[in-house]
């Protein structure tokens, strides 16, 4: 269970991050009606997957490995803020250039 919950958690994130890049890859074409609704999924799924980390590290303390709490704390500490980051400028600059899109 705890393996599929890392799993997990590394598909959405690669999931936050491809989302808004094909919103950009598919800037130049006309019909984009569905620019927001990719930038809300990337963003939920960068939320749930931090939310399977929450659950993961919860596992752990409810089987009392303190030692593997211990040792992956800081790892899954530095991922969560490069994923959370990551997605943010992603959908960010998506928005941007969606933005500038649309004033013209």
């Amino acid at each position: 269970m705890s393996g599929m919950l890392n799993f997990g958690s590394l598909m959405l994130g690669l999931i936050a991050w491809i989302l808004p890049i094909v919103n950009l890859t598919r800037y130049k074409k006309h019909d984009s009606r569905n620019r927001f609704v990719l930038s809300i999924l990337s963003i939920s799924a960068c939320a749930i997957s931090l939310c399977f980390q929450i659950f993961y590290i919860y596992h752990l303390v409810k089987i009392e490995d303190w030692s593997a709490l211990m040792d992956t704390s800081s790892a899954v500490v530095l991922a969560a803020a490069i994923l959370l980051i990551v997605t943010i400028i992603l959908n960010v600059i998506t928005l941007i250039v969606n933005r500038d899109k649309a004033a013209k």
